[in-house]
């Protein structure tokens, strides 16, 4: 399984990549707009990914172990494939909805970027063991922790499309991708 590991911290850092390029070159007060009413800025978007990867890495580092199940290709795709369709609204829970914990977009940016980095430490020491770990996501059920890698790295994906909408409602120019 060391291929399909390669691949999940391949996943993780494209859309690491996916997430910077959607984000980066905004101006901090363009950052702070909101385009529509009841809708986030660029800047709680970043906020708001920071605190699920921190905590979704917090339960994969707290995970039991179950019996190693086998990669399930398909299931990782319709899972990738879910979590990204932004046609498919979704209500942040409390917990994970900004609040202000970041004074720039620099600042979030350097927080999303710590986290994930622990993430793909994480995915990179746990070998083949990250297919044992078992966990549980409200929307998606029971997930190993392969899985809840790729809804992470799918989840970063989702709000870079955001971010993107988000710059082009308030006209200006998105990054690449």
């Amino acid at each position: 399984m060391a291929k399909e590991r390669s691949e999940l911290v391949q996943t993780l850092e494209n859309s690491r990549e996916e997430f910077n390029a959607a984000a980066g070159g905004i101006s901090e007060l363009q950052a702070s707009v909101r385009a529509e009413p009841g809708r986030w800025s660029v800047l709680e978007c970043v906020e708001h990914v920071t605190i699920v990867e921190e905590r979704f890495l917090s339960r994969l580092e707290g995970a039991g172990q179950t019996a190693t199940p086998p990669a399930d290709k398909q299931r990782e795709a319709d899972l990738a494939a879910r979590v990204t369709n932004r046609a498919e609204r979704a209500q942040a829970p409390e917990p994970v909805r900004p609040s202000g914990r970041f004074s720039s977009l620099a600042e979030a940016l350097d927080g999303f970027n710590a986290a994930r980095t622990r993430t793909v430490q994480f995915a990179e020491g746990q070998g083949n063991a990250v297919y044992s770990l078992a966990s549980e996501h409200p929307r998606f059920g029971p997930l190993n922790g392969a899985e809840l890698l790729i809804i992470m790295a799918g989840h970063a994906r989702r709000h870079a499309a955001q971010i993107r909408e988000v710059r082009a409602a308030l006209g200006t120019r998105a990054a690449s991708r």
